[in-house]
């Protein structure tokens, strides 16, 4: 009786169970990689807006607070985005015939929000608080990134669990005193670690990891 496989089949099936293998090892690692990248989280890609408006000349040309504009982020859940009346505040004086500033100057004159595009978007199964972070002295920069450095806007970090809990762990090591929460570049006038900790013990700030923080 004749063979139904050629000696040649056994190599062939090695080198198949060898190929799956491999492939499979590269699946495993490059999935948490993906997952992990600017592709999937949004991070480092620049927005367009209605009107592409330069927190590097308002912020960091002009010096103009974060919660000039952002008004609520002391007292709410949440940054607003500001009312045309705040932008009109400086451009009714100011660039008043620029054509670039037309839809800004039509917002206000019909009364209708321009409709800006969200950038910092959390799925609506997380809680986060805009307030008590503020309060407990997480820096703007610290979630936003160099927004003094940004001609348009984008995400500067990945916004995922991974990526708060490493703050949520080791708050000592983000923190800073809250009259700084605004400032960009911000430097710490002693060590990090001792400042931290000092600061953990003054705002009694906690280590809050449970999964019913951020998921209610």
């Amino acid at each position: 009786m004749s063979q139904t496989f050629k000696p040649r089949a056994n190599q062939i099936a090695r080198a198949g169970l060898g190929t799956l293998v491999l492939l499979a090892a590269g699946v495993g690692a490059g999935v948490p990689g993906l997952m992990r990248s600017d592709y999937v989280t949004g991070a480092n890609t620049n927005v367009t807006q209605p009107i592409q408006f330069s927190h590097a000349h308002h912020v960091g040309g002009m010096g103009i607070d974060c919660r000039y504009c952002h008004t609520s982020v002391e007292q709410s859940s949440f940054a607003n985005i500001p009312p045309t009346k705040t932008c009109m505040n400086c451009h009714s004086q100011i660039w008043v015939t620029s054509p670039y500033l037309e839809p800004v100057r039509a917002s206000y004159r019909t009364n209708t929000p321009l409709r800006w595009t969200r950038v910092h978007n959390l799925p609506d199964f997380v809680y986060f608080n805009h307030a008590i972070h503020v309060k407990k002295g997480v820096g703007c920069e610290t979630c936003h990134g160099r927004i003094d450095r940004m001609p348009g806007i984008y995400q500067a970090n990945t916004l995922q669990m991974e990526w708060c809990l490493g703050c949520h762990r080791a708050p000592e090591r983000y923190v800073r005193p809250r009259e700084f929460v605004t400032t960009m570049g911000y430097v710490p006038a002693e060590p990090q670690a001792v400042l931290g900790a000092r600061l953990v013990n003054d705002y009694d700030i906690q280590k809050l990891t449970s999964c019913s923080v951020c998921h209610r």
